[in-house]
């Protein structure tokens, strides 16, 4: 484990001469995280929530953010087997492994924001989707969702016809059925490698998130953006910890760390996805990206092709002891209780 216990300088002194209280031990999570260093998992995420481990366990617990740890993919291996201590993972990068975690990934057609998206899938995976046991052997600390998927495309497209037979970037998951159902080839690609296989051609555009118009640069190799309220899908998210770090941890200071995680950790994921997609878009529309709304016929189909991939996944999902109907039911539930909360603005940290 990267678990480190340290007595402060001074303590030592202290106790040779018999004087004063000797320092508390102070216990280090070591967190991998795979983002690049502006991304907002690590400007906005792990400060705030190494801010928040420090005040609630009076500075016992701190938190060390480590980059490049290992590819993304990689993430919850590396937590199992203890080379680092946390991390965030994406669930699509594990095709196979995942699948109760779809559930935020559909279209909603609606407008929400990732906070509340994010606060009301953690209550439903407590509640319903950890019944599946996709986790094992790892500690879940909070669930994430990104914002709305757009569709991004070198050329300008204006309706869903437009793309049939396009090359587009895609990330599995929901993304990969609307794809198919859309007539679209979907080429598998991280977010990282769009920008060089737009600019050379190699795809016509990419599934992603309005934040990657600036963080992935995609608003200078695909600046027509196509979109559908709610976006054309989500993304489903994870940190996590590996279960031994609580051996190192006093059950004072666990539930102190676990009392601002859950919701709260969850809240702030999907907080920081909003202000990343404000972020895309107005850098976006600064170098002259378009945003186009599909027409209300494509949104019907749309709304067919959902109704049948939910319908799969339910059939599916049922296979590993979730009641797809009741955690449907209890996601958005949780969402419009959500967005009636108190927000997690107030309470971010910034680096």
């Amino acid at each position: 484990m990267n678990k480190t216990t340290r007595l402060m300088a001074g303590a030592l002194a202290a106790l040779g001469l018999g004087l004063g209280t000797p320092a508390l031990a102070q216990t280090t999570i070591t967190v991998s995280t795979w983002g690049g260093p502006n991304h907002g998992v690590n400007t906005i995420v792990w400060p705030s929530w190494k801010a928040w481990i420090e005040e609630a366990t009076e500075g016992r617990v701190t938190v060390d953010v480590v980059h490049d740890m290992g590819p993304p993919a990689a993430q919850m291996e590396i937590v199992a087997d203890g080379i680092a201590d946390a991390s965030w993972i994406f669930h699509a990068h594990m095709a196979g492994r995942f699948l109760a975690t779809q559930l935020p990934e559909f279209p909603t057609f609606e407008e929400f924001s990732s906070e509340d998206a994010a606060a009301a899938y953690w209550h439903t995976h407590q509640e319903h989707l950890a019944q599946a046991n996709e986790h094992r052997g790892i500690d879940v600390m909070a669930m994430g969702v990104h914002g709305p998927g757009q569709i991004f495309t070198r050329d300008q497209v204006d309706n869903l016809d437009g793309l049939a037979g396009k090359r587009l970037r895609v990330g599995g998951g929901v993304m990969s059925g609307l794809a198919d159902a859309m007539g679209v080839t979907g080429v598998a690609l991280p977010p990282t490698g769009v920008y060089e296989a737009a600019s050379q051609g190699v795809v016509d555009g990419a599934m992603l998130t309005l934040e990657s118009l600036r963080s992935f640069r995609v608003a200078e190799v695909a600046p027509h953006t196509l979109t559908v309220d709610g976006g054309f899908y989500r993304g489903s998210f994870a940190i996590v910890m590996n279960p031994m770090v609580w051996d190192q941890i006093s059950d004072e200071d666990r539930e102190a760390i676990e009392r601002v995680s859950g919701e709260h950790l969850s809240r702030l994921f999907g907080y920081m996805m909003d202000v990343s997609d404000e972020s895309g878009v107005e850098f976006g529309k600064e170098h002259g990206a378009t945003f186009t709304q599909v027409p209300e016929k494509d949104v019907e189909m749309l709304r067919s092709v959902t109704e049948e991939l939910i319908a799969d996944w339910s059939t599916a999902v049922e296979e590993r002891g979730v009641d797809a109907d009741a955690a449907l039911a209890h996601f958005r539930e949780q969402l419009a209780l959500a967005a009636e909360s108190e927000g997690i603005a107030d309470r971010v940290v910034r680096q």
